[in-house]
């Protein structure tokens, strides 16, 4: 990249899985990365915000070209109490209100890019999902609606903003895939339920990329699908699994044991949705993953 092309991307939730991939491909490729740090700052490129006390200094945003704001608690690191349902819901809508009120201000970036999810959608079956199709129902799509509402103060004032909604991310290094990653090795990752629900994946290396599209191309504004162009069924993902580690996959989780396992969550993890991403395809972006088992063997690569 030319240092006429070069660009400054503030990140909130730098320290996280797609965060830290993403901050070191923008800096591979010639960007500056600005880190948002709830602690003291560490580093020269880190500059310290507070969410929960509404405190984020303009002169931190003056310079930069686009925020990607990634912040939110784990949907699966905790049982979902009354407390943590809260937590999930405030961390989210907390830190995008808050960004989205100081560009709105004229703070400086021309662009925000904001986390999503495709839990927008909830539970659908068989039914093909795309960007124009209406809000689901649940918690989580509920925790969706309103965060991307959080948006609006930005959108209002004429930033162009993107919402990311990410689909199950797969990644060696985590993600959604390292709990059926860890059983597999150990043939244990059958089905889940059925196992006929629908998962809108997307490797790490995709969710990267697709992340790039939007910071480069202001123009896509609104909802965009970070999923793969072919949504599998769980049970379909498990096999493959199994196949690449050369192990069985056959011993199902029943919902029952799940639910009593991991509680409330679970629903969402046994929940079918078949969300295509449409708006990237449309716009140009190309997959380097397409295909469930291009994915797996590329995570167990490695």
């Amino acid at each position: 990249m030319s240092n006429a092309n070069r660009q400054r991307v503030a990140i909130a939730g730098s320290s996280g899985l797609i965060g830290g991939a993403l901050s070191s491909a923008l800096r591979e490729r010639g960007d500056d990365v600005v880190a948002l740090v709830r602690r003291a700052p560490r580093a020269d490129h880190e500059r310290q915000w507070d969410p929960d006390a509404g405190d984020l200094d303009p002169g931190h945003l003056a310079d930069v070209d686009v925020v990607v704001n990634l912040a939110g608690a784990g949907v699966g690191d905790k049982r979902w109490t009354p407390e943590y349902k809260r937590e999930i819901l405030t961390s989210r809508t907390t830190t995008t209100g808050l960004i989205a009120r100081r560009l709105a201000e004229g703070a400086g970036p021309r662009r925000l890019v904001n986390a999503s999810a495709v839990g927008f959608y909830g539970d659908r079956g068989e039914e093909t999902l795309t960007e124009t199709s209406p809000a689901g129902h649940g918690f989580l799509a509920e925790v969706v609606r309103a965060w991307e509402a959080a948006t609006q103060p930005a959108s209002e004032a004429g930033i162009p903003v993107a919402m990311s909604r990410t689909g199950l991310v797969f990644a060696p290094e985590g993600g959604a895939l390292a709990p059926l990653l860890t059983l597999g090795k150990f043939g244990l990752a059958g089905p889940l339920g059925s196992g006929r629900q629908w998962w809108p994946w997307i490797s790490l290396t995709d969710e990267v990329n697709a992340l790039i599209h939007l910071i480069d191309h202001p123009e896509i504004t609104g909802p965009v699908n970070l999923t793969a162009p072919s949504p599998e069924r769980q049970k379909v993902v498990a096999q493959t699994l199994g196949q690449e580690l050369s192990r069985p996959a056959v011993l199902p989780a029943p919902a029952f044991a799940m639910r009593i396992a991991v509680g409330e969550f679970a629903g969402e993890i046994l929940a079918s949705t078949k969300a295509l991403p449409t708006v990237l395809e449309e716009t140009g972006y190309r997959f380097t993953h397409e295909d469930i088992r291009s994915a797996l063997r590329w995570i167990t690569a490695r």
